[in-house]
């Protein structure tokens, strides 16, 4: 199991949103597909068919965990 099934799994079993690695969760939007946006503090994603568009921020080394909450609510949409 790579870094990224562990970190998708992490993310959908939804037991430690506050503890999510902020550069973890940006790579894997990026691994997806999603492009990356950079203005300031906030990374914001898109990607070619998908309505939703994450928007993270630090807060310290982890992502904001309504952030990672979003994120989830994206893996199960799209089945990823």
């Amino acid at each position: 199991m790579s870094k990224f099934d562990k970190l998708r799994q992490k993310i959908l079993d939804g037991q430690s949103d506050a503890n999510i690695n902020f550069e973890d969760l940006r790579r894997l939007l990026i691994n997806l597909g999603f492009v990356e946006r950079i203005k300031g503090s906030h990374h914001s994603y898109r990607r070619e068919g998908i309505f939703e568009k994450p928007n993270l921020q630090r807060d310290g080394s982890n992502a904001k965990s309504y952030q990672v909450r979003q994120v989830r609510e994206i893996l199960k949409k799209y089945n990823w």
